[in-house]
């Protein structure tokens, strides 16, 4: 029996036993509670062991973590140890969807890290390839999305945990001395194809307001009419809009529209002394708009950017543990409130 068997059949027993104790009125708070509309997900590079110190989880075990701290489904990051496509045949896609199926748990979405800006065409094409096996990948876990960028500098490794920064340095030099028109073509003709591949799966791609080539949600749609197919919408998130005040969310809302069909949160969550979990004012204004122009997806929590340090090192899975845990009850509130006025 392989490890990743093993792992399936030991999760899946505490799975059942989970499932057994929710159907037997232990459910957690946050999902007794959930307002109509919006869904809360959780994204799985919260649990991919590079920004804390220590391993990854598995994703049964991301999947028994969604169920236990309230949300609806799980989005999967596209790369090891989690989603890189090369290690999910069509049986081994079937046995996790099993798995979340049994605990309530949708597997939403799956996260591309693509980068269709490289001026090597060997690049953007080994990248169309990637994305045409994620969306073959979303299809076999009955995912609707696949998160997609235009340009991912990535993240490296180093030494303990993940950063950002040697990344996005290399990519100016990368692109030294070509156009942001040329780039921008490489981009749109890496998502024609992958949008056409997306359609014949059944899957929609979701454009995401990312950095570096996309500057803001004009950006994002002036790309998706371009490009010009049904199977390329959108992924307006608030913490990278440039302009976070209520006015310039409403607005950006108001223009994509039914193309919304995917968006994130982040950020770091603690339970404070008055025990009242607080996050980020924009979200409340955000969720608002969502509501506005009718949006009932998801919305899904990251855990991605460096973490603190403590006594010389830097925090462990249990500090993304209660991250998780206390932004599904942040945002939750949020939902509610929101809603309940509307």
């Amino acid at each position: 029996m392989d490890d990743h068997r093993r792992a399936f059949i030991k999760a899946g027993t505490a799975a059942a036993a989970f499932w057994a104790g929710a159907r037997a009125g232990a459910q957690p708070a946050a999902a007794r509670e959930q307002p109509p509309g919006l869904k809360l997900g959780l994204y799985s590079i919260t649990f991919l062991g590079i920004w804390y110190r220590g391993e990854a989880l598995s994703l049964p075990e991301v999947v028994k973590a969604a169920k236990e701290y309230g949300y609806d489904g799980i989005e999967i990051d596209g790369k090891r140890p989690h989603g890189n496509p090369c290690d999910w045949p069509e049986a081994r896609c079937r046995e996790l969807r099993a798995l979340a199926d049994g605990l309530g748990i949708e597997i939403f979405g799956v996260a591309a890290n693509n980068d269709f800006s490289s001026p090597f065409p060997e690049a953007r094409e080994a990248h169309v390839c990637y994305v045409r096996e994620l969306v073959r990948m979303a299809r076999c876990l009955g995912a609707k999305t696949v998160r997609v960028f235009l340009a991912w500098p990535g993240v490296t490794k180093h030494p303990q945990v993940a950063r950002y920064d040697i990344s996005r340095n290399l990519w100016p030099v990368i692109h030294q001395g070509f156009s942001e028109s040329e780039v921008w073509d490489w981009c749109r003709a890496g998502l024609v194809e992958c949008a056409r591949y997306a359609g014949e799966e059944g899957v929609t791609l979701a454009l995401q307001n990312h950095a570096p080539v996309i500057k803001d949600h004009n950006d994002v749609l002036r790309m998706v009419k371009e490009v010009g197919s049904p199977h390329l919408k959108v992924s307006l998130d608030v913490p990278i809009m440039p302009d976070k005040s209520e006015e310039a969310i409403r607005e950006a809302a108001r223009a994509v529209g039914p193309l919304q069909v995917l968006s994130h949160f982040g950020g770091d969550y603690v339970r404070p002394a008055d025990g009242v979990v607080r996050g980020e004012p924009f979200y409340a204004p955000f969720v608002r708009a969502m509501h506005e122009i009718g949006y009932r997806g998801y919305l899904s929590y990251e855990l991605c950017h460096p973490l603190p340090v403590v006594a010389g090192q830097t925090v462990g899975v249990e500090y993304a543990r209660d991250s998780a845990r206390y932004a599904a009850e942040f945002m939750r509130g949020v939902m509610r409130t929101v809603q309940g006025r509307a």
